[in-house]
């Protein structure tokens, strides 16, 4: 059988997708893969996602060069989620600036920005 065919994949073909910082192990973001962009991750050697607001696949990196290099991919015990260990190239994994996606603590019910932004998006993108 087909690797890519012990994936549980979602009606819509995507599978979950969470990346982890190789060293710190930090929680980097989370997005979604389908199997051409599984495919391509694991021959390039870099994540390329698949952006469901855009319909297509997406080079991480493509437009703001913080990309990453990927060491390891895991599947998890029930086929239906992909951890990535990665090697953030550029310190940003997040579209706002800021080094993760998960920048936003629970505190006292509100969301609260822990995280401080590295990089003013309008700087990194340029589109």
């Amino acid at each position: 059988m087909n690797w890519l065919d012990q994936i549980a994949w979602t009606a819509d073909g995507l599978v979950p997708v969470i990346a982890q910082e190789q060293g710190t192990g930090k929680i980097l973001m989370f997005a979604w893969m389908n199997r051409e962009a599984l495919q391509l991750t694991r021959d390039s050697g870099h994540a390329v996602y698949f952006s469901r607001s855009r319909n297509k696949l997406w080079h991480k990196g493509e437009s703001s060069g913080h990309t990453q290099l990927v060491h390891d991919i895991r599947l998890d015990c029930d086929n239906d989620v992909i951890m990535l260990t990665v090697e953030q190239l550029g310190g940003i994994a997040c579209h706002t600036g800021r080094h993760n996606c998960f920048f936003q603590q629970l505190q006292a019910d509100q969301w609260v920005t822990v995280e401080p932004v590295l990089k003013d998006p309008k700087a990194i993108y340029h589109e």
